[in-house]
């Protein structure tokens, strides 16, 4: 089955026909983006945090300090949304009305599991380290017992998911279109630049094969 099951949650009323719920359209924007907004219910009162994020299979990944309010509150089976937005454009048009945003955004609910084995928890560290820069992890120090402690991975099941998506250009009413204003579409690009090595980097340490002509998680050296 290629399309996630729509729930009450996911099945949208606004601009309904932007919806996408083709699991590949959500996976790609999941993998590139790299941080997403997780909405809780802290001490009675809502919350939004934003963090970084990846995702191996059906299963989205956050991890954080095993002391913040986030996690702890996740950890315990808080339920929880979590939102990533790509923007692509934005939509002038001849009115403020029509005026508008190119988008690609996906809305996850569900609730987290904890990662709680060791091996689990390394291997989701180092998958979390790839979406980054492919090979980087194994070019790093290990994580040692302090750090693995201090740190805390949650799981959540991609079940309950859904995509919108605003693409293309104006939509101005026909009454509009004469109007002596610009209208048209400014594309949005995010672009990487080139590696700024740290002050204190030795002096024979180049700049890796993988960080040569890098745009971003998930990119393949060229």
């Amino acid at each position: 089955m290629t399309d996630y099951t729509k729930t009450k949650r996911t099945t949208l009323k606004r601009a309904h026909e932007r919806g996408s719920y083709d699991r590949d359209a959500v996976h790609a924007i999941l993998d590139e983006a790299l941080i997403c907004h997780v909405g809780f219910i802290h001490e009675g009162a809502p919350a939004v945090i934003p963090t970084a994020h990846w995702r191996e299979g059906e299963t989205l990944y956050i991890h954080g300090s095993s002391a913040s309010r986030m996690i702890r509150a996740l950890e315990d089976g808080a339920p929880a949304c979590i939102e990533v937005t790509m923007t692509d454009g934005l939509v002038l048009a001849r009115s403020g009305y029509h005026s508008s945003v190119n988008y690609r955004t996906v809305v996850v609910y569900g609730a987290a599991r904890k990662i709680t084995d060791e091996a689990d928890k390394l291997a989701a560290l180092k998958a979390f380290m790839e979406k980054i820069v492919p090979g980087r992890w194994d070019e790093l120090r290990a994580p040692n017992s302090r750090e693995m402690k201090a740190t805390t991975v949650l799981a959540f099941p991609l079940k309950e998911v859904s995509a919108k998506i605003r693409d293309g250009g104006v939509l101005d009413d026909e009454e509009d279109m004469n109007d002596p204003v610009w209208a048209g579409v400014v594309p949005v690009h995010r672009a990487f630049g080139e590696p700024e090595p740290d002050a204190q980097l030795r002096g024979d340490i180049g700049l890796p094969d993988n960080l040569k002509n890098y745009t971003g998680p998930g990119s393949i050296p060229g």
